[in-house]
């Protein structure tokens, strides 16, 4: 079933996430994650806090990557949220959906495509 958005309709550490991008806060991001987590990005794979700081600073900050969430829906226990990347890239904007995995409140792995 799908959503519409308020931010606050989805789950506390997407939400948490999708506002920390909004602002460019590396910090927050990253504490959405659990520690050990995983993301798939751009035909990379980033795994716990290290690589998930240096695929933030990167892929996010240095190009100023904001994604827009436009709606969201639950796929089989994962968190699918559609929207619109912006940013200082080459395309910008460009249309993603963001796959959130969740465990214990935390995100567990996201992959974007």
């Amino acid at each position: 079933m799908a959503h519409d958005l308020p931010l606050v309709d989805l789950p506390a550490a997407v939400a948490n996430y999708v506002a920390a991008n909004a602002r460019l806060d590396a910090d927050g991001m990253l504490a959405s994650f659990a520690p050990q987590a995983v993301v798939l990005d751009d035909g990379g794979r980033h795994e716990g806090r290290e690589q998930l700081k240096t695929w933030i600073r990167t892929a996010i900050l240095g190009s100023r990557a904001i994604f827009t969430p436009e709606s969201w829906r639950d796929e089989d226990g994962r968190i699918a949220v559609d929207g619109v990347t912006s940013g200082d890239f080459k395309g910008s904007p460009i249309r993603f959906t963001f796959r959130f995995q969740l465990e214990d409140g935390a995100i567990v792995a996201l992959a974007i495509a």
